[in-house]
């Protein structure tokens, strides 16, 4: 029984079923089937699940018909049935790209391969959901999508001369013109630990700096050096959420002519760039990341490949 399948046949599972009930391991069924032991560890882990109308349990003839179901819901999906281009998918997410950045890429070279990055989304979970786990590729790892919810109040009427986001000039949010900056704190699971990071809208050009304290004081003064460091033309606005570790953006206005403005209360992504740059970092410094163990040289070593030209496709 050596044959290659695509799919279990349904002999397969009846094989399945027998052996598992005689107390076989996954690695000898998938031995005597021609087949990887993690194809049957995932057969029968989500065709054994309980239900309102199942008990629960492997059983070989409803498994297969479950099987169909899952077959033919999937052909929906533009990537089961491009075998090509889900391939390229999966690679360019193996290789940290976002499907945001996957989409545009194919748009961009104008290849006969089109993908909205929705459409890519939608599969992602779709397989995740079938036990194939493929939200482990994303840029993040989130094994679901959509709103977590307010997580508590805001200080929102304790920031001095708060300035909405909806008071910022339309045009900043084209990117054409250089100097308008966001910025965003990343923590970490150990307390005393962060990054704080601020990037450039229109080159993407990031400052990173180990921070440990979120004490407004401390990071007036960490902006305050870096935006000192530029010319007039190069800092022209800047961005935050809520925080109050933010809370004394006003004395950066009047000595670096600084323009600040805030998100709305829970409303990360109307500074997306920032976010979607905190995601990236995400990658080679995980939450569980010691930051005592990384020294300010690796930091500017990291902040430098993300500002490497060519380093990373950005089409947000």
């Amino acid at each position: 029984m050596g044959q290659k399948y695509e799919h279990l046949s349904r002999e397969e599972r009846v094989e399945i079923y027998r052996w598992h009930t005689a107390g076989k391991s996954a690695h000898w069924i998938g031995e005597a089937l021609g087949r990887h032991h993690s194809a049957i560890s995932r057969e029968l882990q989500r065709n054994s699940k309980a239900t309102k109308q199942w008990p629960g349990g492997y059983e070989p003839l409803r498994a297969d018909d479950l099987a169909q179901r899952r077959r033919k819901r999937q052909g929906r999906f533009k990537l089961a049935r491009q075998p090509r281009l889900r391939r390229f998918v999966r690679d360019k997410l193996a290789m940290g790209w976002s499907p945001e950045a996957i989409a545009g890429r194919l748009a961009l070279v104008k290849s006969s391969m089109r993908i909205s990055h929705e459409g890519i989304y939608r599969y992602v979970y779709f397989r995740s959901a079938q036990c194939d786990y493929w939200h482990r590729l994303l840029p993040q790892k989130k094994h679901r999508r959509g709103w977590l919810g307010k997580r508590g109040g805001s200080p929102v009427d304790h920031i001095r001369d708060r300035v909405s986001i909806a008071e910022r000039p339309a045009y900043i949010l084209k990117r054409r013109q250089p100097g308008h900056w966001e910025t965003d704190i990343i923590g970490f699971s150990r307390t005393g630990q962060n990054l704080l990071v601020a990037q450039e809208r229109s080159s993407r050009f990031i400052f990173i700096a180990k921070t440990a304290s979120r004490q407004a004081a401390v990071i007036h003064r960490l902006l305050r050096s870096w935006f000192k460091a530029l010319p007039g033309g190069l800092r022209r606005s800047l961005t935050q959420d809520n925080g109050t570790e933010f809370a004394l953006h006003h004395r950066l206005r009047k000595p670096l002519a600084i323009k600040t403005y805030f998100c709305d209360p829970h409303s990360p992504w109307q500074k997306g760039g920032i976010e979607n740059m905190n995601g990236r970092l995400r990658r080679s410094l995980p939450r569980s990341t010691d930051l005592t163990t990384i020294s300010h040289r690796q930091i500017r070593v990291i902040a430098r490949r993300n500002n490497s030209i060519g380093s990373y496709p950005r089409f947000a």
